[in-house]
């Protein structure tokens, strides 16, 4: 047990606070606050002789980290001293983890070649700082790195682990700190959190640390649907509490009796694993009937722990009836990651499904900690047993173990083919197939940048668009204004991406010259006094023998079709064309004008010249609701609700193509298309009933498709409305009728 006495050195740590930092007594006890609390969290860990060289490295963190603040606003000096706590008290590391966790923010100010730094911190602490200056620059807020492969990156850069068990507990500290982080970064970060560091901590068996990663997720990214959890947890909580007693009664008196030592808790599902679990099943939070596991941790001998939880599962068993199909023994054969546990699911009172855990407490802290705590059971002080530890994390992360899921959705195609890993000039890394060439590479950093690139730089010599990237090459792309995607491109790439981007702009090139066919011969027909209309057009696709009207557009811009010719073959039969004298707008034409509506009521921070705004078909926005624009490849800006389904990926995947985006105010009125989606009992006149309240709004019906089986009805309900407003009183109003059971407004 340590003794907590600062000592000369912690006393110099808060003088040099007080210097450096600016922040006056304010900041030297919050220093002061946070350190005791590192010691406290560490008590385990350490040894008194560790203690010096952690105030030395907090003494060097608060002189590097001078003026110097984190992604959350506070200083970066407390942000270290949260980082280090976490990583002593909950992964229970020890000193080198906690020394590295308070220096990992400084990597950049120190000389980690130095041999006084080494001598003073110790050769493997120097090396987890030199695996920090490798990542640092690995942030998705300017990459689209997916989960799995995210892991494998960090993986390539790290030869320490402990390199990304920091970097994760960083992760978690900003998660738990994110409202004081200007709004703009808060939803890419989210979203960040989501999609790559909860994946990984699941994969090193933090399931805490996973946990707690959704729910503050979720906390950001679907606000509304995690304050209705929330509230209503806390609504049920003496219920479940009552029901929790009353299943756990009967097993207490049972074990005592069988003379065991245990203990018996419950655990609330995450608000993550209920929202998830809504969504998936289509069920409201009351129908949610799984929300607790009941979890019984025995004190038992190493020797007897399997033995005690299978006769703690009989005990189970004899009370409660089983779900034979949802028993999961990972006693005799634990997970990769550590995890020992016995689950089972059974019928509690009032026929309720209860989950029950059971395992020892070795185990259960184990579960808690990850594997770290599995030495502190073997009797190994300090980091003895540290390196096997590590080992064994690597081992888990280097394996292609199949995730669940939400996990494997973010695998792409070709995950496990060979790839190469080169940088960008900035630093950022970029994975790409074997093979890939410089022009691959170009189109990966963005298309503008693929169909303007002539050549580029690798490690400082010039090369041209067929070179093969390397890995560890440092590429630098070269490009004009005057450069077009060329036909013979496509020859030398491999990825798909830019396969299709040129494919894409090569069409893009044929439609524009189009455009000036089009406009062309549009300008020679007024000047003959002959009508433009699509008889006209279709009589001459017909006389050349074209498939679409483009072919014939871009063959009058590459001057291959006279335009003489084109009026001798009009003035031949003009008395027929004659018959078709008003002009004719394609459908096509008409929705173009139509997408382009609402782009008076968007203002569009971050503007992008030459793009239209269009509303997204998978969300439908209406007037008021929280949005932001997502720009396309091919369509502009699609401006989608923050409440989107595909928003989170978006955002995760493609940050720098997300442009902030809101309504204003305007003096034109209009409509916005939206779904609404009702159940309920199939009472009479229920369908009048809602159109009664949607006419009183004086909002137009685009459709309503509807049916009834066995006393049930559903409908699907398309409305015109002005704003947000008034879609969610009609809402209310129709939810308020008799025998409506739900009415929610939905997504394509």
């Amino acid at each position: 047990m340590i003794t907590f006495i600062p000592g000369l050195l912690a006393f110099i740590s808060i003088f040099i606070c007080k210097r450096k930092t600016g922040g006056g007594e304010v900041d030297s006890k919050k220093i002061k606050s946070a350190y005791r609390a590192l010691l406290k969290a560490a008590e385990n860990n350490i040894s008194q002789e560790d203690i010096p060289r952690i105030r030395a490295a907090l003494d060097l963190a608060i002189k590097t980290g001078e003026g110097s603040v984190a992604l959350t606003g506070e200083p970066q000096v407390l942000h270290a001293l949260s980082v280090a706590r976490i990583i002593a008290g909950e992964v229970g590391l020890g000193p080198t983890s906690i020394i590295t966790a308070l220096l990992h923010d400084s990597w950049h100010k120190l000389d980690l070649n130095s041999p006084e730094l080494e001598k003073q911190f110790g050769q493997k602490v120097t090396g987890i700082l030199k695996g920090f200056s490798r990542i640092s620059n690995l942030e998705s807020m300017q990459s689209s790195f997916q989960a799995e492969n995210f892991r494998k990156l960090l993986l390539s850069l790290a030869d320490d682990v402990r390199v990304i068990l920091i970097k994760l507990v960083e992760r978690l500290e900003y998660m738990r700190n994110l409202e004081k982080a200007p709004e703009k970064d808060r939803l890419p970060v989210a979203s960040e959190t989501y999609f790559l560091y909860a994946p990984l901590a699941h994969r090193l068996g933090f399931y805490n640390i996973k946990s707690e990663m959704e729910d503050l997720a979720m906390k950001v990214l679907e606000p509304e649907q995690y304050s209705y959890i929330v509230s209503r947890l806390r609504q049920t909580t003496a219920a479940r509490n009552r029901f929790i007693k009353e299943f756990s009664q009967p097993l207490q008196e049972k074990l005592q009796a069988m003379n065991f030592n245990f203990s018996i808790r419950s655990r609330t599902k995450s608000i993550h694993s209920i929202m998830m679990k809504m969504k998936q099943q289509g069920v409201d939070f009351e129908e949610v009937y799984d929300l607790f596991a009941i979890r019984i941790i025995l004190r038992s001998e190493p020797e007897n722990e399997k033995s005690d939880c299978w006769r703690a599962y009989s005990v189970v068993t004899d009370l409660y009836q089983p779900n034979p199909s949802r028993l999961r023994d990972w006693l005799s054969v634990p997970k990769s990651n550590g995890y020992e546990s016995l689950h089972t699911t059974v019928i509690g009172p009032r026929g309720r499904w209860v989950e029950v855990q059971i395992r020892s407490e070795r185990m259960d802290e184990i579960a808690e900690k990850g594997l770290a705590a599995h030495f502190r059971y073997k009797g190994v002080k300090a980091e003895g047993g540290l390196d096997v530890w590590l080992g064994k994390m690597r081992e888990i992360l280097e394996s292609p173990e199949k995730e669940d899921t939400a996990f494997f959705d973010q695998i792409r195609s070709g995950l496990y083919t060979d790839e190469v890993f080169v940088f960008t000039p900035k630093g950022d890394l970029r994975q790409l197939p074997a093979g890939a060439t410089l022009l691959d590479f170009a189109f990966d950093i963005h298309t503008a940048v693929g169909s303007t690139c002539v050549g580029g730089k690798v490690n400082g010599k010039n090369v041209t668009l067929r070179y093969v990237l390397q890995n560890g090459d440092h590429v630098d792309v070269l490009r004009s204004k005057n450069q077009k995607p060329k036909q013979d491109w496509l020859s030398f790439v491999v990825t798909s991406k830019a396969k299709s981007k040129i494919k894409l702009a090569l069409n893009e090139e044929k439609a524009r010259a189009a455009a000036e066919g089009k406009e062309i011969l549009m300008r020679r027909l007024k000047n003959w006094k002959i009508n433009y209309n699509d008889t006209v057009i279709q009589r001459l696709i017909n006389h050349y023998n074209f498939k679409t009207a483009q072919d014939f557009y871009y063959l009058i811009a590459e001057e291959k079709i006279e335009l003489l010719e084109i009026k001798e073959i009009l003035q031949k039969e003009e008395t027929a064309a004659a018959v078709h004298t008003d002009p004719v707008v394609s459908l096509k034409e008409v929705k173009e004008d139509t997408d382009t509506l609402y782009s008076d009521f968007l203002v569009i921070e971050d503007k992008v010249e030459g793009l239209d705004y269009k509303l997204a078909k998978c969300c439908k926005p209406v007037f008021g609701d929280p949005v932001f624009g997502f720009v396309t490849i091919s369509e502009g800006i699609k401006i989608h609700r923050k409440g989107c389904p595909n928003a989170h990926n978006m955002m995760a995947r493609y940050p720098y193509r997300v442009v902030a985006a809101q309504w204003t105010k305007t003096e034109r009125l209009t409509s916005f298309i939206t779904s609404v989606k009702i159940t309920g009992l199939a009472n009479t006149g229920i369908v009048n009933q809602i159109s009664e309240i949607i006419s009183h709004y004086n909002v137009n019906i685009k459709s309503f498709n509807y049916n009834s089986e066995e006393g049930m009805f559903e409908g699907n309900l398309g409305i015109l409305v002005p704003n947000n407003d008034v879609l969610y009183s009609i809402i209310k109003k129709i939810q308020s009728l008799k025998g409506i059971h739900r009415v929610i407004r939905q997504s394509d």
